[in-house]
């Protein structure tokens, strides 16, 4: 999934309804590459599942508002509001588990 040209903003993804995931990254990032093979496997099992790909760094306020630190960040969303959390993921297992906190 593409990055969006423009970020959205905050007050949108709260107003998102049903299970979104976030992730928060860059295309530059060798662990963001790395753990792409896991998001989709994830997520092909959850097809209800929004995924939103942010584009992350300095100045970008949606990541700063989440407080991100490392990449990727996968911040897993029911009705806009956070459920769970995974910082690297390094496990299939773990963003299933994950998104089932949401009732995905």
């Amino acid at each position: 999934m593409e990055a969006p040209a423009e970020e959205p903003r905050r007050e949108a993804v709260d107003a998102l309804p049903g299970t979104t995931l976030l992730e928060f990254g860059t295309g530059w990032c060798g662990w963001c590459r790395g753990a792409q093979p896991l998001i989709r496997e994830a997520l092909a099992a959850h097809p209800g599942v929004r995924h939103l790909k942010v584009e992350d760094g300095p100045g970008r306020p949606l990541g700063r508002s989440y407080r991100v630190k490392l990449w990727p960040t996968l911040v897993v969303l029911r009705d806009g509001q956070e459920v769970a959390r995974l910082v690297r993921p390094q496990a299939v297992q773990a963003i299933e588990e994950a998104l089932a906190q949401a009732g995905a």
